[in-house]
C-alpha cells in the first residue's frame, strides 16, 4: 500500500513519540540486494554502523518522506512511498522474520522496516541528504506541501494556472506542484472535485480551482483524522479507517452518484479509475 502524505504524517508522529531519546544499539539489514542494485539502499552497508550509539533528536515528515534524526548528524531516511511497513516493537525479540532492516535501542526495543514496492532506506549524514532525490523532491521548501498551514486556495490557484499540464502531472510526480500525493490520492481527488484526469490544469475555471482545492482538502485531512487508508498500518500494526472514494476497488463498479459504470483510463504513465458521466 502506497504511503502517502498523511500516512506519512501519521508514521511519523508515532516515531517521534516512541523513539525520541532512545540510543541506538545495533543496525541489522537483510535481503537488501536488490534494494543496493536500484539505488534504494546505500551501496556501502558500513555507512548504518554510523547510527550505532547515536541517540534520536527528532522524527519529522514531508511529502512522502520520513526523516529519522540522531544527535551525530547522521539520519535515517524512510520513504516507502510505493508500499512498505514500518513497525515498533516493545520487545526486540518479537521482531518478525521479515524486514529490510531492524534497528534495535538501548532499552531492548526495536523498530523494522520492509519495502514492499519502490522507496528507500537510506543512512545518511546531514551533508549527504542534498545527494537523495527522494529528499531534495519532498523536502524542497519551493514546493508547498497541501497541508502546510499557508497553502491556501489562492496560491493553489496560481500554481494551477501557471501550468498547462494535465492534472496528473501537475500534482503527481516530480515535477508537481505539490508534495505527497500518488496516484491513490489522486483518483479519489479528481473523483471528489468533479474533475476529469486529462483535463489542463491551466484550463480550470476559478469555481473547478475551488472545488480541486476543496477535495485536495477533504480528502487528506479526512485521511489523517482516520488514522490512514484502509490498506495502510500504522506503527503498531493498526489499520486505518480511510476508504478512498474512488481507485481500483471501484472496478466493474457503477458510480455512487449517477450509476454511470466506472472507467479505466491510462493517464501519465499508470491507471486511473474515474466516472466518465460526473467527472467532466
Amino acid at each position: 500500500m502506497s504511503i502517502e502524505l498523511p500516512e506519512a504524517m501519521i508514521l511519523a508522529a508515532q516515531m517521534d513519540e516512541a523513539l525520541r531519546g532512545k540510543q541506538v544499539t545495533a543496525c541489522q539489514l537483510q535481503d537488501y540486494a536488490r534494494l543496493q542494485r536500484i539505488g534504494m539502499l546505500n551501496k556501502d552497508l558500513a555507512v548504518f554502523d554510523r547510527l550505532v550509539t547515536g541517540t534520536i533528536d527528532a522524527v519529522v515528515s514531508r511529502g512522502k518522506v520520513l526523516r529519522v534524526q540522531l544527535d551525530n548528524h547522521m539520519n535515517l531516511l524512510l520513504g516507502p512511498e510505493y508500499g512498505g511497513q514500518v513497525f515498533y516493537h516493545a520487545h526486540a525479540a518479537a521482531a518478525p522474520r521479515k524486514f529490510h532492516l531492524k534497528v534495535a535501542f538501548h532499552d531492548d526495543t526495536a523498530l523494522t522496516v520492509r519495502l514492499t514496492s519502490m522507496g528507500i532506506i537510506l543512512a545518511l549524514h546531514d551533508d549527504d541528504l542534498d545527494g537523495s532525490y527522494l529528499y531534495r523532491r519532498d523536502f524542497n521548501p519551493q514546493v508547498p506541501s497541501p497541508l502546510d498551514a499557508d497553502f491556501t486556495l489562492e496560491r493553489f490557484a496560481q500554481l494551477l494556472t501557471a501550468t498547462p499540464r494535465q492534472l496528473k502531472a501537475v500534482l503527481v510526480g516530480k515535477d508537481a506542484v505539490v508534495v505527497g500525493l500518488s496516484n491513490s490520492a489522486f483518483q479519489d481527488i479528481l473523483y471528489r472535485a468533479r474533475l476529469h484526469p486529462k483535463r489542463r490544469a491551466s484550463e480550470l475555471t476559478p469555481e473547478e480551482q475551488h472545488r480541486l482545492y476543496d477535495a485536495v482538502q477533504r480528502v487528506l485531512h479526512d485521511r489523517l483524522r482516520l488514522q490512514g487508508k484502509d490498506q495502510f498500518t500504522d506503527l503498531y500494526g493498526h489499520p486505518g479507517g480511510y476508504t478512498p472514494a474512488m481507485g481500483p476497488h471501484m472496478k466493474a463498479q457503477t458510480c455512487p452518484v449517477c450509476g454511470t459504470p466506472i472507467a479505466k483510463l491510462r493517464v501519465g504513465g499508470g491507471h486511473v479509475y474515474l466516472c466518465p458521466t460526473c467527472q467532466r
